[in-house]
């Protein structure tokens, strides 16, 4: 079946950095939308950045310019490089693949026809 294994986090002093990996294998079709969430405390989960099989990315706002999304589509592997990274960052992270063979990301953020990895935590002291 389908597998997103994932590795990274970990605690880190704000203003350090962090690099997330996202180890995907047994499709059964080619995937065209990756993306990374998170879920702090007491908040709603929240979609941090996707990438389609063309490149094309997005991001979240509160991390648009510190975070960069990447896909190694030889390894199979999505990446998240988190830089200057904030308490407000603190949340567990998670990557996901859209249920689809349709090209695009346009569900890139929604929570839901999804294959999800684990969780890890991300904390980040002041």
């Amino acid at each position: 079946g389908v597998q997103l294994t994932l590795s990274g986090g970990g605690s880190v002093q704000a203003g350090g950095s962090l690099r997330l990996s996202c180890a995907g294998s047994g499709f059964f079709y080619k995937i065209h939308c990756f993306t990374w969430f998170r879920k702090a405390p007491g908040k709603e989960r929240e979609g941090v950045a996707w990438i389609d099989s063309d490149g094309t990315t997005m991001y979240a706002n509160s991390v648009k310019g510190r975070f960069t999304i990447s896909n190694d589509n030889v390894e199979n592997i999505l990446y998240l490089q988190m830089d200057n990274l904030q308490p407000e960052d603190t949340a567990m992270y998670n990557c996901a693949a859209t249920r689809s063979d349709k090209r695009g990301c346009d569900d890139g953020f929604v929570p839901w026809n999804k294959y999800w990895g684990q969780e890890t935590q991300v904390t980040v002291t002041a």
